[in-house]
């Protein structure tokens, strides 16, 4: 259920408020052109800067107007033990298929802290729970054995692994097995993390070309030679737009891209600010070589 391209989805805003009207084009634009999966309320979506109501507003809508045809993974992750449990048990109420709990950022815990942090949201809620882990973001690195020590829980399901260390793949399916879902949180190193044992992506380019991203996900988990192929030539399509999408701080690049795609405002919010001139310049030259502009 949890497999192929799901899209870290931005959160569009006009005026510095919630834009609902072009995040609901957003959803149907992506259940349109074959997105596997939705990810509200995620970094991407700014999770940072949306007070509680527009949290849980975010989510609700995702959940309403994707109607079951896709799954929702919600972003309910919190540095707040209490916090995340309460964002997970709303999303769970309105409807979500998974949680997205992102490592506790800032607290800086212990192995054993961050073990009895999922643990109690685990014990609170009925959720599916994808563990994210962005050391990058959270400072901490969520060891391969505390993982395995929360695989044992009842809902722990999998990893949104965004260290962007390939040999984690490796280690984390020899101690885990197969059973527990990895999807890549680094669009472009999404192909060997697939043929490592990966299953997907959580990806911030699918915000703009879903299409691609969705095709390029179905061709690399096939093992055949010409799905392989395929799935390579799309890789060298993509890596341009990869690395557009972080010449400065996502989602700033990527809801520049969703504007010149008419999909909404380029608006972020502080401390967020939009990219600069020559930085627009990489990314329209990006979407240019992948034919989506």
């Amino acid at each position: 259920m949890f497999k192929g391209s799901n899209v870290a989805l931005i959160t569009p805003f006009k005026n510095d408020k919630f834009d609902d009207e072009a995040y609901i084009k957003l959803i149907h634009f992506h259940i349109k052109n074959g997105t596997n999966g939705l990810v509200p309320a995620g970094t991407t979506g700014e999770s940072p800067t949306l007070n509680h109501h527009e949290h849980e507003k975010v989510i609700e809508l995702c959940v309403k107007e994707s109607n079951g045809k896709i799954p929702v993974i919600a972003g309910t992750g919190s540095n707040s033990t209490k916090e995340a449990i309460s964002l997970t048990k709303h999303a769970e109420k309105i409807g979500a298929d998974a949680a997205l709990v992102v490592t506790p950022y800032y607290n800086k815990p212990t192995q054993e802290g961050l073990y009895q942090h999922y643990r109690s949201i685990n014990d609170n809620s009925g959720l599916p729970i994808i563990i994210y882990n962005i050391p990058s973001r959270s400072v901490i690195d969520m060891s391969v054995d505390t993982m395995a020590r929360l695989f044992e829980l009842k809902n722990i399901i999998g990893v949104k692994d965004a260290t962007g260390q390939l040999d984690r793949v490796d280690k984390t399916k020899e101690k885990l097995g197969n059973e527990f879902i990895q999807l890549t949180g680094n669009d472009d190193n999404a192909l060997e993390f697939n043929i490592r044992g990966g299953v997907g992506a959580i990806s911030v380019t699918a915000n703009i070309a879903p299409k691609l991203c969705s095709e390029f996900q179905k061709f690399s988990v096939l093992n055949d030679k010409t799905s392989q192929t395929k799935a390579i030539e799309l890789d060298k399509i993509l890596q341009p737009v990869h690395h557009s999408m972080f010449v400065e701080s996502n989602p700033s690049p990527v809801k520049y891209a969703a504007k010149l795609l008419n999909l909404c405002e380029d608006q972020v919010r502080l401390p967020l600010v939009n990219i600069t001139e020559p930085n627009k310049k990489i990314v329209e030259d990006a979407l240019k070589l992948a034919n989506l502009i």
